[in-house]
């Protein structure tokens, strides 16, 4: 279908083959040459949006808003077209973050603005609450670990969003991650709106006295609001309707009671009781000291130190996203669909390198939180750090990142050393062979590459996946070299010749991870089924399935004496399994979030874990206790990784950073 872009036109759709539409007669063209409007998804006092296919992408959906304002008067018009053009400014500005619609284009045509994003497929959560009820806790603490790191993502960009409601946050189908849509009020924490009759910057009940008093709006402004959206989606009342103004009081825990019958944490309470501050110097004042509540393993409301609001910094440059175009998000890890690749490989861009860092050392941030075990922030990645892997006999360490690059450092002074440049698309995993000398990767590219550790050379590439590689290890020998991937194939390969040796049967979903047992017997998988399977390393015989899981298995590893399997899920759990029996041992629960990365002394006594909730937590195995919890990356940590005297402790983030920590002892 293709729709009529006239925005006085009734009947705007029409089939492919039309050249004018059969309702009014107007031309249908595509939009630039390659956008086609093929659905009206609404209509306001603004304009139009519709859903559209780029043909320039592959017929990719996308939405397009047109601007046709049905405002009277000339100081209206001037506004609506302000708030129009202001959207399209705030999304050039704040670029690219997964969980924001990416900004296509802006342009004018015929006489019309037009704003084309990406297309996110979902519902908001006023919908998901209209279609199943309250909220709980748990789901409210759900809410909290994704929309806090986009507000703390804008913030950092000195953007408020000044509309956070349930209506303005979007569930994506494709991963259930939640987006942050419609910055057509939002503003740079430098500017004003003057306080002119009949305007509102807000959703009334949303939005804190302050943006309806002259304008004004803070990071605290934004937290309010997302406070309010959580009081909506908790007793599925409007929040204006559980606050008493005649005694300046919040009524929702009484009304939570009375009328669902239900309580929250008192740690909860007070975080909400924070948010809902009416002075903004009594609230929250980043995203950052909220999640730290949220993740401390303690909480003591105890009355907060009266802060007053930043003072708005200086504007940045201005800039005009007129005519200009952005590329689309990239994907989030851990959570790629599998419709994701194309169906056939793609062509090599560029021949491999290995390259001194020197040719573009990154900067090393030194400033970390007093008292922080942190020693050091690598930066140099220009995308989400996917894997990190120390060195088993020297002072370094490698990484490897969505930019499709592997990195070798200095474990001791976060030196750049090498980098390795030869997938074409991202890199998923490394992994490095017990002689140190040898270091293999999986990428996106549907490749697993075989290099020198020692100089960056390229030594082979192992073709044969038909999709993305995931998972690599190399057995304690040295000899053999596993690789799993989204093709639902695992692969065992000799490490020295580079041949197949064997394709594993059983496999019934999309590989996320493999480990190997300590003593080279055992070959451990899991992926998007929810399962983990064990397997003889030596024959490629099935043994057993481990079930428990309810979401998709993300890494897997030993314990040192091979007796025990520890498995950690995007179902926010770690599981520890029983490797003879396949009985479950223990569940751990504290992350509130997917659960991506595993590491574990050499004793066996403490793991560590990290999460799509940005911490890093320290557990005591015997006692199945969360003894501390680090909270210092700003995205999702995807990687973790022990030195080999256990004395320092690496992560890499979805944030592009590495950090090197002091192991406590």
């Amino acid at each position: 279908m293709i729709c009529c872009l006239n925005p006085q036109c009734q009947k705007p759709v029409n089939p492919d083959d039309a050249k004018v539409c059969q309702n009014c007669g107007t031309a249908l063209t595509l939009l630039r040459g390659r956008y086609q409007a093929t659905q009206l998804l609404g209509q306001g006092g603004f304009g139009r949006t519709y859903l559209a296919l780029d043909a320039d992408r592959l017929n990719s959906e996308c939405v397009i808003k047109q601007f046709s304002p049905q405002v009277q008067g000339t100081k209206s018009l001037e506004k609506a077209v302000q708030l129009f053009n202001q959207e399209a400014v705030r999304l050039h500005e704040l670029g690219e973050h997964a969980q924001i619609p990416a900004l296509l284009a802006y342009f004018e045509q015929e006489g019309y603005l037009y704003l084309v994003q990406q297309f996110i497929e979902g519902q908001s959560l006023l919908q998901e609450m209209k279609q199943h009820g309250a909220f709980n806790e748990r789901q409210i603490r759900d809410v909290f670990a994704d929309v806090l790191p986009i507000l703390r993502f804008v913030h950092r960009h000195q953007v408020i969003h000044r509309d956070i409601t349930p209506m303005n946050i979007l569930r994506r189908q494709s991963d259930d991650r939640l987006m942050l849509i419609d910055f057509g009020v939002a503003k740079q924490l430098s500017e004003e709106t003057p306080g002119e009759a009949g305007t509102r910057i807000g959703t009334e009940g949303y939005a804190p006295m302050e943006q309806f008093r002259g304008g004004k709006a803070y990071p605290a402004s934004d937290l309010y609001s997302l406070g309010a959206t959580c009081l909506h989606l908790m007793t599925e009342a409007r929040p204006d309707s559980l606050y008493d103004p005649l005694n300046g009081q919040w009524f929702w825990r009484e009304y939570l009671q009375q009328k669902k019958g239900t309580t929250v944490s008192d740690q909860l309470a007070h975080i909400l009781d924070y948010l809902l501050k009416d002075l903004v110097n009594e609230r929250y004042q980043s995203a950052d000291e909220v999640m730290r509540d949220l993740n401390a393993d303690s909480f003591l409301p105890a009355t907060r130190p009266t802060i007053s609001p930043p003072a708005p910094p200086a504007p940045p440059p201005a800039s005009d996203p007129r005519s200009r175009s952005a590329p689309p998000n990239s994907r989030p890890p851990n959570s790629r669909p599998p419709t994701s690749s194309p169906p056939s490989r793609p062509p090599a861009s560029r021949p491999p390198v290995a390259r001194p860092a020197s040719d573009s050392a990154p900067a090393r941030t030194s400033g970390t939180p007093r008292g922080s075990r942190c020693l050091q922030v690598l930066t140099g990645h220009s995308s989400w750090v996917t894997c990190v892997v120390p060195s088993p006999n020297a002072p370094t360490f490698a990484s490897s990142s969505l930019d499709d690059t592997i990195r070798v450092w200095n474990l001791h002074t976060g030196e750049p050393l090498l980098t390795m440049t030869g997938h074409n698309r991202g890199v998923n995993t490394i992994a490095i062979s017990p002689d140190g000398r040898t270091l293999v990767s999986g990428s996106d590219d549907y490749t697993v590459r075989v290099w020198s550790f020692l100089n960056g050379s390229l030594l082979g590439a192992l073709t044969g996946h038909s999709r993305d590689v995931n998972a690599v290890a190399i057995s304690p020998d040295g000899k053999l070299l596993v690789s799993g991937g989204e093709d639902r194939t695992i692969r065992l390969w000799s490490t020295n010749t580079g041949a197949l040796l064997k394709t594993l049967a059983e496999v019934a979903g999309m590989i996320k991870t493999v480990a190997i047992s300590p003593d080279g017997k055992f070959l451990a998988s899991g992926g998007l089924d929810n399962k983990t399977k064990l397997w003889s390393l030596r024959t490629g015989e099935y043994l057993q399935t481990f079930i428990g899981h309810i979401n998709p298995v993300h890494a897997i590893l030993f314990t040192p004496d091979g007796q025990t399997l520890i498995t950690a899920s995007k179902d926010k759990t770690i599981r520890l399994w029983n490797v003879q029996t396949g009985e479950l041992i223990r569940t751990l629960s504290d992350h509130i979030r997917d659960v991506n990365a595993l590491a574990l002394t050499a004793n066996g006594r403490i793991l560590v874990s990290g999460s799509s909730d940005n911490t890093i937590k320290f557990w005591d195995l015997a006692a199945g206790k969360v003894l501390m919890t680090w909270s210092e990356h700003s995205d999702t940590v995807n990687s973790l990784a022990l030195s080999p005297d256990g004395k320092l402790l690496l992560s890499g983030s979805s944030d592009k950073t590495i950090r090197i920590w002091q192991m406590p002892t």
